[in-house]
């Protein structure tokens, strides 16, 4: 007789055993028509799931979030079947549901093209409109091997013998097409609506290894709503757009090159950006008491061992052998360890904590091929990192100035908005679980004194503490994870880091981690992308140019030039012999906020035409009050007369 306690506090009794799609009919018709699937005690269930005991359900419906996973999951299994369909011969492997999306893995001697979308998009489309009900079977595991091998579908007997022995093998038939799953499942094909899109076709080897052979993957994205869609479509185009790499090259800021993989080319407009971010973020940690240090890039193996590196990250490390003196040496990929043999220095006392130490740390990781992506995905690259080493007590202080100025940073660049999720203890870690108990507790204490209101990420801390992670939404919607703060107890202890307290004892100071960046090269590619290269003035590698409309205003373009720069503003000349709607067009696709457009008029009365980029009005100002308002404009915010720019809410 279980008792169904429903999300309003109300309980129902069943006399016996119930299936959700019951407990959904006792409810109302409204429900039962809208539920698609059910959490049952937290854990989301097929609708037809028996429930043979006391539980808490909440039914899961279009409207909610959780139907966004199950709709793209049950999309991948209708993709399979409509491929096997129109293609005879073909396997299916493995087809999960991801971030906007899903994939199916098919074994097939000739790969997909997506020239083959449209064919597969509308036998999706029958599939979905017939409406055939997911059906669940638990089968023996000998069962299931033949099963599938008799269908010629050898992968999927692979997946089944490689199953731990404990594993219940589940599949689901959606008519007289099977698949093996786990689930769960909606109801039927049709719960997956026509919200659906075939996006791109690539090459994956079977479980990721290059060894074995080579599958046609195919992506697509899949939504609760035509308009949830349609918007993500735009997203898509207007990422497309804003692709830091396009702009990178048409405004000749940087480029990249196979010789050096993952490796910046910085240009002299793109090392001007960078110079100038890196200058902002300087000041910034001066102003709140950190203290600069450099560390060296090559460290002994066994530095990295004691750490706990080596065994938690070596395969992300490169590394370096010394023949002459047998030594193992490991470029870094990190600068924490470092940081602790600045602390370890000398005797240090309970009066010097918080001693918040920052390097912007030349790093390098190893990321495979396939997974560089401009300068967002890179090896070599610059951390904003800091480590803050303080006693317990003071987490909480820390956390919340950190809070305080990362917020700040993030609204300078013109992030409105940020999220926070909290990662606790992964499966893989280092430290006690009455270390990891301490540190859990001392993160989410520091989150409630500073205000901060986050989302559980469970199992993703690194492997010495729990971290936060806060997330930047950009001008298009897209969410971007930057900054982070970790608390660690495990790394002071393993590198024998200590100070002298109050009470005359030696302690082991807390070592909070911290980076607002992340790294110099994606946060700014990141910041190319929000902005589709139309920086903010103080941001801008060059901010004006002085076009000239005729060769007799040359000269009155030297001085203006030359008044630009004297202000501290960054200027530039066109004195060639385009005509002015040409060089108009030119410094618009360089993204150059302002022209600053002279003629013999303008030299005789001693103005500008400045016109800002993106719009085609113009203003004639005298030549000091264009200086004067634009060098005043390009002030870095930080050097501005401004009130607190927190944004964190």
């Amino acid at each position: 007789m279980p008792a169904i306690t429903l999300p309003d506090g109300s309980v129902r009794q069943f006399d016996a055993p119930v299936t959700g799609t019951t407990v959904a009919e006792a409810i109302g018709p409204g429900l039962a028509r809208a539920a698609l699937a059910m959490k049952v005690d937290g854990k989301i269930l097929d609708i037809s799931t028996r429930i043979e005991r006391d539980a808490r359900i909440v039914f899961i419906t279009r409207r909610d979030e959780d139907a966004l996973e199950l709709i793209r999951h049950d999309a991948a299994h209708v993709l399979a079947e409509a491929v096997q369909a129109l293609f005879p011969g073909t396997q299916v492997t493995i087809g999960p549901s991801i971030e906007n999306g899903f994939y199916y893995d098919f074994a097939r001697n000739d790969p997909f093209t997506p020239e083959d979308f449209p064919a597969i998009e509308a036998k999706m489309r029958e599939i979905v409109a017939r409406g055939a009900p997911f059906v669940r079977r638990v089968m023996d595991r000998e069962e299931a091997i033949r099963f599938f091998a008799d269908k010629g579908e050898k992968y999927k007997a692979q997946l089944i013998q490689d199953l731990p022995a404990t594993e219940e093998i589940s599949l689901y038939s959606q008519g007289d097409w099977v698949d093996l799953c786990r689930g769960p499942h909606m109801r039927s094909t049709a719960d997956v609506g026509t919200a659906f899109k075939l996006m791109k076709v690539a090459g994956a080897y079977w479980r990721g290894d290059h060894r074995n052979a080579m599958l046609s993957r195919i992506y697509g994205t899949a939504w609760r709503e035509q308009k949830e869609l349609d918007a993500h479509l735009h997203q898509l185009e207007e990422a497309e757009r804003r692709d830091h790499r396009r702009i990178g090259k048409d405004m000749g800021l940087f480029h990249m090159q196979e010789e050096a993989a993952g490796s910046v080319f910085w240009h002299p407009k793109g090392w001007k950006l960078y110079r100038t971010s890196e200058d902002y973020m300087r000041r910034r940690l001066d102003a709140s008491g950190y203290q600069e240090v450099k560390t060296p890039q090559l460290l002994d193996r066994v530095f990295w061992e004691k750490s706990g590196h080596w065994d938690n990250f070596r395969q992300h490390m490169f590394i370096a052998q010394v023949e002459d003196e047998d030594r193992t040496l490991a470029v870094k990929p990190m600068n924490c360890p470092c940081h602790v043999q600045i602390f370890r220095q000398g005797v240090r006392s309970y009066r010097e904590l918080p001693l918040r130490l920052a390097e912007f740390g030349s790093c390098h990781r190893y990321e495979p091929s396939g997974a560089l992506h401009g300068i967002m995905r890179v090896r070599a690259f610059t951390q904003d990192d800091a480590h803050i080493f303080c006693t317990e007590a003071q987490i909480a202080s820390e956390t919340v100035r950190f809070v305080d100025l990362l917020s700040s940073i993030y609204r300078d660049f013109g992030f409105e908005s940020f999220r926070v999720k909290l990662s606790d203890r992964p499966e893989t870690r280092a430290g006690t679980d009455a270390t990891w108990d301490r540190a859990e507790a001392a993160l989410k204490d520091a989150c409630a004194t500073a205000g901060v209101d986050y989302t559980l990420n469970p199992g993703e801390g690194a492997f010495y503490g729990p971290k936060l992670e806060f997330v930047l939404r950009d001008a298009i919607g897209r969410d971007w994870q930057c900054g982070t703060l970790q608390v660690d107890f495990v790394l002071p202890e393993r590198l024998d880091a200590e100070y002298v307290g109050e009470d005359g004892a030696r302690h082991r100071p807390v070592m909070l981690h911290r980076a607002i960046m992340g790294s110099f090269e994606r946060f700014l590619g990141i910041v190319i992308e929000h902005y589709a290269g139309r920086f903010p003035l103080w941001l801008a590698p060059v901010q004006v140019v002085v076009a000239t409309i005729v060769s007799d205003a040359d000269e009155y373009a030297r001085e203006a030039v030359a008044a630009f720069a004297k202000a501290g503003l960054i200027a530039q000349a066109d004195l060639t012999n385009q005509k002015i709607n040409a060089k108009v067009r030119d410094h618009s696709l360089a993204h150059v906020p302002v022209l600053a457009v002279v003629g013999r008029k303008e030299a005789e009365n001693g103005t500008v035409a400045l016109r800002r980029l993106g719009s085609p009005a113009q203003e004639v100002v005298p030549l000091a009050e264009a200086v004067t308002r634009l060098a005043r404009e390009a002030t870095p915010p930080d050097l501005r007369e401004s009130s607190a720019r927190s944004i964190f809410a």
